[in-house]
């Protein structure tokens, strides 16, 4: 595992930028923030923080509230540029975002299907070396993938309990590439009612409705226990797999990556994926924002790479 960058007050800034991308991506179910994080370069330093945060030693810091040591031992910095990235990403983007979904879906369907295409373009030669193994990984990771994003979603119950474990799995989810956690919360049933209660308790503390802001609030505060739970566990398995399988491990989330365009291809009817009806304009801009997603991908990439050769 590389030592985590030294930054300034740039790149903290610029990591909370990441950290947009990311909740921009996880707030759509089928396009994943853990995509997001391993072509911006920082999936594996996400996975260390999370881990030393969840660590036995992080945990006697907390017992022993021993403030000094937890600045001194804790990647704290990472952790919270790259959280008000993907706060301030769910707080202002889940509105908008909701609304294009509802209004003009094949425009942010498509922009997404260009990031997710690039995406695979980019990751690919992370794979150091391809055999018949990782090959085999790669299929049978875009096997699962396909057969997963095309489950059709289900109805479920809205106890604490289960609003835990949608939590514990969409944060599994979330942070592999090509999986997507909001598309877990959809098959779990639970997608639009954590938006409407993230739009609630906004709505709630602006008018200062305590009721309201504080039975909202149990909702994510049962949300955030699944999320801490899901991260403790598999974060450390995911960490495992890279040290002592590395290429098998990216070839399977470039199955993943791969078998999730299904579902964010942008024209469909009802959950069926069909070819444009007709050559307007809508379907012009659409093609244009797969495009720009694209596009943008590679340039991130292309950045990335002449910021690692200029550090060797």
């Amino acid at each position: 595992m590389a030592e985590a960058p030294k930054r300034g007050i740039i790149g903290y800034l610029m990591l909370s930028v990441r950290g947009m991308m990311m909740g921009a991506a996880d707030v759509v179910p089928g396009v994943s923030g853990g995509t997001m994080a391993f072509i911006l370069g920082i999936y594996e330093e996400l996975l260390e923080a999370i881990k030393k945060f969840s660590s036995l030693e992080a945990i006697g810091i907390y017992t022993h509230f021993q403030i000094a040591q937890a600045f001194r031992k804790l990647p704290w910095q990472f952790v919270l540029f790259l959280a008000a990235g993907i706060v301030a990403a769910f707080l202002t983007l889940a509105g908008p975002i909701t609304w294009m979904l509802k209004n003009q879906p094949s425009l942010i369907w498509a922009f997404f299907f260009g990031l997710v295409l690039a995406s695979v373009v980019a990751v690919w030669r992370r794979v150091k070396k391809w055999n018949i193994f990782t090959y085999a990984f790669l299929i049978a990771g875009g096997v699962f993938a396909f057969w997963l994003v095309g489950v059709v979603p289900t109805q479920t119950p809205e106890n604490w309990w289960f609003i835990i474990i949608c939590g514990a799995l969409a944060i599994c989810a979330m942070i592999l590439p090509g999986i997507s956690g909001s598309f877990i919360l959809l098959l779990l049933g639970k997608y639009h009612f954590m938006l409407e209660t993230i739009q609630n308790t906004k709505a709630a503390a602006r008018s200062l409705d305590f009721a309201a802001l504080w039975s909202n609030g149990i909702v994510l505060l049962c949300f955030l226990v699944g999320i801490v739970i899901g991260l403790s566990s598999f974060v450390r398995l995911l960490s495992w797999m890279f040290r002592k399988a590395h290429d098998l491990t990216v070839a399977a989330l470039i199955g993943f990556m791969l078998g999730s365009l299904r579902r964010v291809w942008p024209w469909k009817s009802g959950d069926i994926n069909i070819l444009p009806s007709e050559w307007n304009r809508t379907t012009l801009f659409a093609i244009s924002c797969a495009i720009l997603g694209f596009a943008l991908v590679l340039f991130i990439e292309y950045i990335a790479n002449r910021k690692e050769k200029s550090q060797a």
